[in-house]
């Protein structure tokens, strides 16, 4: 199997190219940096410019199924320009690989996309699965919801497309989780706000094997990329100082600090959703990190 993978060089793009060179499947991928291209026998890159409508139309080259992962950090400061940056890097590359697979002939079958679960509204009690029909009206959400739309288009191409709606991946070497971790490294860890608001998260294991699991069994639809066990903020924070061994013994980080410290943005962490993951499961997909205990011990560890 050859396939296409955009946002190859990010934190998830990297474990899935190694996961996928180790199985040796060939893979294509797409950078906005030419500097970032190299051709090896079974890996090789293709530059490309979503903005501007550019793609090098010979990384569809045998391509099977495509992988798409662009869409700059969510975890750099709101700008207005940075917002812009948010929303056009995951629209208009979307845009522009429906114009590919339109205006070229391909062998591709599948095309699985990178979602997020602040699609769905934030809410203290509610379980949210597949078939929620209500979505968050944030800015995170609006994008998240747009960027769907975007992906569900390329299925009038005949091509079978599924979407990962990603929890917060917790690896030892990116991500949200050496965030969380320094605080409560140095002795300031604290709960935030009332530490009550779920958190769903996924390791980084788990995630790539999900693409693959999903690509390979040609599932069509919405999947929620998240372990079986979301907790809540408070817990989180408990669980890491456990295995860090740290004290916690500051109060809550109030709302209105966060607000203060990172306006618009303190929504990633303010807000509460609670995603169930049994439709992948049913589908067969074993998570081998299903406990946030097991995760962070092999994260921190």
């Amino acid at each position: 199997m050859k396939i296409l993978i955009t946002g190859a060089t990010g934190l998830v793009g990297t474990e899935i190219v190694k996961l996928y060179l180790a199985k040796n499947y060939t893979v294509h991928y797409l950078t906005t940096r030419k500097t970032k291209i190299v051709t090896q026998n079974n890996y090789k890159g293709f530059y490309w410019n979503p903005i501007d409508g550019e793609v090098d139309v010979n990384c569809l080259n045998g391509i099977n199924a495509i992988i798409n992962l662009a869409g700059t950090t969510v975890s750099k400061k709101w700008t207005p320009k940075h917002k812009v940056e948010i929303r056009n890097s995951r629209i208009e590359s979307v845009r522009l690989l429906y114009q590919l697979l339109s205006e070229n002939t391909h062998e591709v079958t599948h095309f699985c996309s990178a979602s997020a679960l602040g699609l769905y509204p934030s809410s203290l009690t509610k379980q949210y699965d597949e078939t929620e029909i209500e979505t968050n009206s944030s800015f995170l959400g609006k994008v998240v919801n747009e960027w769907e739309q975007e992906v569900d288009r390329i299925n009038d191409l005949n091509i079978t497309v599924s979407k990962l709606r990603i929890g917060i991946v917790l690896s030892k070497n990116n991500g949200s989780l050496p965030q969380m971790i320094k605080p409560v490294k140095l002795g300031f860890g604290a709960a935030i706000s009332k530490g009550n608001q779920f958190q769903s998260w996924i390791h980084i294991a788990d995630l790539t094997q999900l693409f693959l699991f999903v690509v390979n069994k040609n599932l069509e639809g919405s999947y929620n990329a998240v372990a079986s066990n979301p907790i809540t903020n408070l817990v989180m924070t408990k669980e890491i100082a456990k295995q860090l061994k740290k004290p916690l013994w500051l109060p809550n980080i109030p709302n209105f600090i966060m607000k203060l410290m990172l306006g618009e943005m303190s929504t990633l962490v303010l807000e509460s959703q609670y995603l169930r993951n049994d439709k992948i499961k049913d589908k067969g997909f074993v998570f081998e990190f299903d406990s946030i205990e097991k995760a962070l011990q092999n994260c921190l560890n």
